[in-house]
């Protein structure tokens, strides 16, 4: 069986009644996260290039709701609210991450379910259910090739995203099996996401999650008319990764263990507004704030470096730039104290660019994934002592025994009132999304 056809299966077959409580409730939680996310990126009018454009090209058709826009503005079709509200999740590089497959996972999942409830007229299960389904599939794209498609210059949660977003909307239209299939095989032909952005400080790393949203809708609906895709998609010669990784993977690799192993269970939720292999540095640097910190050498993981401390990250040239830069992030830690998605408004403080000219990298090879490395910085202080700073992993993490609290506490900080996060949590027990959809509008 290819492994296209067994995500189909399974994703379709799927009832409330399979998911274990724990799944349920982590599946929850990111939706949370997620919703949050956006709104804090929507206040910041970090992602108006998107809206607009989704406004201008998707306003024909009135289906679904842009995340942010005033109450009875905003709506336009499937496709485009997924690509608006998907950019908007990943606007501030505040939203989750599978530390294993090193993708964004509610990002490019949640907005799909999002809008094809409202425009099907769904409840909150079936939108709980439908994200459950992408939020697994991506995870386990993604680590069935640690690290490959980065390693390759491509950003994994848009190679990986756009199939678990078509899987999203085909499960949630109610697709044969087959349809399904030819979604995922039309999905695939439209994976990609360069990280050549790195190289400029462009934000074109926002626009990803959105285009995967889209694009899975977009798959879904030419399946539903009959347009067909490669059963092969996933495993086949020129495959997702024989394509674009050259190397081949087994469905097994992605497959396995589906209804039994749960990856969504794995994701993590991140305390920062920065790249998620930057996170176990900053919580090992908030240690170090008030110190009289001189000089810091930080341990990176071989495969975080290139990305977040190649030569000349420590001066930014850009704010979103900077949220990819450990010796810039780790020197404004050091300094404030905390990084919040304001620590990113003014790249140029003299005291945070001293500091961070400041900081060097060691590679070490700690095994595992990068996203999940320890977090050890050695520092000189200015009268000349030595001390350390360590975390085993970055906080937010799903072994976190505070992972709850800080989620909701994120949330709050997010949505800016309590009874919009009680409304998003009790989105199991709502017939129609219109409840939460009313707390995602401008305030």
């Amino acid at each position: 069986m290819t492994a296209a056809r067994a995500l189909a299966e399974w994703a379709l077959g799927l009832t409330h009644g399979d998911v274990p409580e724990p799944v349920r409730r982590a599946a929850l939680r990111h939706v949370l996260d997620g919703l949050g996310c956006a709104v804090a990126a929507s206040r910041r009018n970090a992602a108006d290039a998107a809206v607009l454009t989704a406004l201008e090209l998707g306003g024909g058709r009135p289906e679904a709701t842009i995340i942010g826009q005033p109450a009875g503005q905003g709506r336009v079709t499937r496709a485009e609210a997924a690509f608006a509200n998907g950019v908007l999740m990943h606007a501030l590089d505040f939203d989750d991450t599978h530390a294993g497959g090193l993708v964004h996972a509610s990002a490019p999942v949640l907005p799909v379910a999002l809008a094809e409830a409202e425009g099907l007229g769904l409840g909150g299960p079936d939108l709980l259910l439908g994200a459950m389904v992408g939020l697994e599939v991506i995870c386990r794209l993604g680590a069935a090739a640690p690290h490959g498609f980065h390693a390759r210059g491509l950003h994994a949660t848009a190679a990986c995203g756009v199939l678990a977003a078509a899987l999203t909307a085909s499960r949630m239209r109610g697709l044969t099996i087959g349809e399904t299939v030819h979604a995922l095989g039309i999905a695939g032909s439209q994976a990609g996401g360069l990280l050549e952005f790195l190289n400029t400080g462009a934000s074109t790393k926002q626009l990803h999650a959105g285009f995967a949203a889209r694009a899975g809708v977009l798959a879904a609906t030419l399946a539903s008319h009959g347009a067909t895709g490669p059963g092969t998609v996933i495993e086949g010669e020129h495959g997702l990764y024989g394509a674009l990784l050259g190397r081949r993977v087994e469905p097994a690799a992605v497959a396995d263990g589906l209804g039994e192993r749960w990856e969504l269970t794995r994701i993590t939720v991140k305390p920062y507004p920065a790249c998620q292999l930057l996170h176990a540095q900053l919580d090992a640097a908030r240690g170090l704030h008030g110190a009289g910190v001189e000089s810091i050498t930080a341990e990176v993981h071989p495969d975080a470096a290139p990305i977040v401390c190649a030569p000349g990250r420590e001066r930014p040239r850009t704010p979103y730039d900077a949220k990819f830069s450990l010796p810039w992030s780790v020197a404004a830690m050091v300094i404030d104290g905390s990084v919040t998605t304001a620590t990113y408004d003014a790249i140029d403080r003299p005291e945070v660019l001293d500091l961070a000219g400041r900081v060097r990298t060691e590679v070490v090879d700690f095994g595992g994934a990068a996203a999940d490395q320890p977090g050890r910085l050695r520092a000189v202080t200015r009268d000349g002592r030595e001390i350390r700073a360590e975390v085993p992993r970055s906080g937010g993490g799903p072994d976190d025994p505070g992972i709850d609290r800080t989620v909701r506490e994120k949330a709050l900080a997010n949505l800016g009132d309590p009874g919009h996060v009680t409304e998003i949590l009790a989105l199991p027990d709502r017939t129609s999304t219109r409840p939460l959809l009313a707390v995602l509008e401008a305030r």
